[in-house]
């Protein structure tokens, strides 16, 4: 494993001042932007497409972790590469529907990262027959759709789960609930990318809150306190 990284979700950032915000996270110290992607069918709500992703990839600097919670990353997922997205990650609920294999390996012939998502719901031996293919596994602590809901611990054995298999050699990313009191037990398990929204944009102090979830899921992996100040 690498050091922990922090990706601020854009999700919880003000729409309206998107490039603002942008370059806030990325001066505070952030190592990914997660940008999600929602079509109203696969989850109840609407976010943004391709033509917004291509104007964050003008002003960012940082590597763009692209969740696409679609119905049908198939159509799709071309105009997001051509967007700019780093890292392409789909859902396993979706993919088990068709040729799963072959986007996977069109998202990385491609020059991207390849990902797959599971919901909190899905048993985390669905992802076996995948994980060679894949640069990166999202774990969902909370079910895609929404922002601000509780962190679901009971996912965390997934995270485990995945650091026994030996045929998988990419990244561990969580998302849902990440925060102060939770980053450290996502980190002892095994996570390696930390996706935070409102815990990040909601900071009176960005840099430092970027800072604090680093060291606390360093010291979380290494055995330390980890806590978070009181």
């Amino acid at each position: 494993m690498g050091p922990p990284r922090i990706a601020p979700s854009l999700l919880a950032c003000d729409f309206a001042r998107l490039g603002d915000e942008i370059a806030r996270v990325e001066a505070g110290g952030a190592d990914w932007l997660h940008v999600d992607v929602m079509d109203g069918h696969f989850v109840p709500n609407l976010t943004i497409g391709p033509p917004v992703v291509a104007a964050i990839h003008k002003v960012a600097t940082l590597p763009l972790d692209v969740h696409l919670m679609i119905s049908d990353p198939w159509r799709y997922a071309d105009a997001f590469l051509d967007a700019g997205a780093d890292v392409l990650t789909v859902h396993l609920e979706v993919i088990e529907r068709g040729d799963g294999h072959g986007l996977l390996q069109k998202i990385r012939a491609r020059g991207a990262r390849a990902g797959l998502a599971l919901n909190p719901d899905a048993a985390i031996e669905r992802v076996a027959p995948y994980l060679p293919a894949l640069d990166l596994v999202l774990v969902m602590s909370v079910f895609a759709g929404f922002g601000g809901q509780k962190f679901m611990p009971e996912v965390l054995g997934k995270v485990r789960w995945l650091r026994q298999r030996p045929e998988f050699r990419g990244d561990i990313e969580m998302d849902g609930g990440i925060g102060l009191t939770t980053v450290a037990a996502c980190a002892e398990a095994g996570t390696d990318v930390f996706v935070a929204g409102t815990a990040v944009f909601g900071a009176p102090d960005v840099p430092a809150r970027i800072a604090e979830l680093r060291r606390i899921a360093a010291e979380a992996r290494r055995g330390g306190p980890a806590h978070p100040p009181r």
